[in-house]
This record gives C-alpha cells, structure tokens and sequence, in this order.
C-alpha cells in the first residue's frame, strides 16, 4: 500500500469508528489488571492556521490549528480504554461520560481520579452508580450541597481528609504520562490537512500506542497471552475473542 492509499482511508469518515473501536478492542487484554481510570484531554498541532480573539488580553492571536483528543487511560499501564475527538475548543466535562461509559463496558471501574474541570455532580453519580468512586477535587467556591448527597459527602472527605483523598486523585498523573507516552513515540503533531483526515491520524496514533503497552505489559508484568485460535473461550459462545493475559502457572 503506498502513501497515497493511506492518506486516501483516513480522508474517509467511515474510518472514524472502526479506529475508535479498534483501540477498545486492543485495550481488552489488560481487563483484568486495570480498575482505575484517569481521563483528560490534550491537543495535536496541526499544519494549518487559525485567528482566535483573546479575552483575557482583548487582542486577536493566531497560531497552528490542533485537534482535541479526550481519553481515558488505565493508572498502572496507561493503556488507554476510549478516545474521543471534540472540537479544538470543546470543553472537558462533557466528555467524562462517554468515556467512562464505554471503559465501563469492558472494565471493572473502582476509582476515577480527574481534574477540577470535570466536576460536576452528574459526573460523580455515572461513577457512583458504575460501583466506583470519582475523586475529583473542588473548587474554591464550592459548597457543601444538600445534606446527606454524594455530593456532600466527597466535599467533606476532600475538605477533611485531604492527604488521603490526595493519594486517590494523583494518581490521575498516569493520563499526562500517557499523552507524554504518545506524542514521544509518534509526534505531538498530525501532517493530514483536512479534519476528518486529522482526526483519524490521531486515533491511528493511539491505537499503536495500545499496542505497543500491550507487548510492555506483558514483559513487564510477568503474564503470558493466551491464545486459542478457532477454538470459543469456556463459558462462552464467542471463538474469535480477544485473547486474555493469565498470571502463569
């Protein structure tokens, strides 16, 4: 396949979701070993130019463009369980929701330790109901809220056991080390010019690095891959699964 191909599939729309579910599918064998899950977003500058008009200084400012990932990462082997691409500008907390929805669907999810820019109390309830618990921390102006709510009941655990919440909620450094991970290894930028083209060349980026934290996990970790070829997992009906990681004998 030459390059004109490659450049000619991301062009293509459709192309979106099959990424979007292939970096699921490479997350799967580490289903077992993660529980926590931190997401955020970072941006991937691009070729081309934009004006923005900057209210905090009232001038107008131009730079490269950047496309918007938003992920969710697992906190012992950044294997990333769901990506999302937004627009530039589009703000993080709405996206909590798909993310820990589709990572939920595969995962276990016991914490989720994200910044102030995800707080909200529809936030802390989807974690809540999933059987986890959300850390995020509050903001200055926050309140105590009703009596007897979730709500109320993280802000005084945040207020007076701060050093224990703490612990929880640093571990969402592992997203920033995963971005880190990815932009290291292929670029903080994508050469694609248009947007569709631009989404999926970011998505192509997270799905290697799935897999090369995959090949890692498995040296690292001291697990071996189980592979059953046409044969179906017992208990199930399905025989082209993912195949799972198992602690060795």
């Amino acid at each position: 396949m030459n390059s004109v191909s490659v450049c000619s599939f991301l062009e293509n729309d459709m192309l979106t979701p099959v990424l979007q579910n292939l970096i699921v599918q490479s997350s799967l064998p580490l289903r077992m070993v993660e529980t926590n899950f931190a997401p955020d977003s970072s941006g991937f500058s691009s070729s081309r130019f934009v004006r923005w008009h900057d209210e905090k200084y009232g001038c107008e400012r131009s730079g490269h463009d950047w496309v918007k990932a938003h992920a969710i990462c697992g906190v012992k082997t950044n294997i990333v369980s769901a990506v999302e691409i937004g627009d530039r500008d589009a703000g993080d907390s709405p996206f909590f929701k798909p993310l820990v929805e589709k990572t939920a669907a595969n995962f276990t999810v016991k914490e989720v330790p994200a910044d102030k820019a995800y707080l909200s109390h529809d936030n802390l309830a989807l974690v809540h109901g999933l059987g986890g618990t959300a850390f995020v921390p509050y903001k200055v102006n926050s309140q105590a809220g009703e009596a007897g709510s979730l709500w109320e009941k993280m802000y005084f655990y945040f207020q007076f056991r701060r050093d224990e919440f703490l612990k929880h909620y640093h571990l969402r450094s592992n997203i920033e080390s995963t971005f880190s991970m990815v932009k290291a290894k292929f670029r903080d930028h994508v050469r694609s010019k248009t947007d569709v083209a631009m989404k999926n060349e970011v998505l192509c980026k997270f799905l290697c690095h799935n897999i090369c934290v995959v090949h890692q996990s498995h040296i690292e970790l001291g697990i071996a891959p189980i592979f059953w070829g046409d044969r179906p997992i017992p208990g199930t009906d399905d025989a082209t699964a993912i195949p799972r990681f198992a602690q060795p004998a």
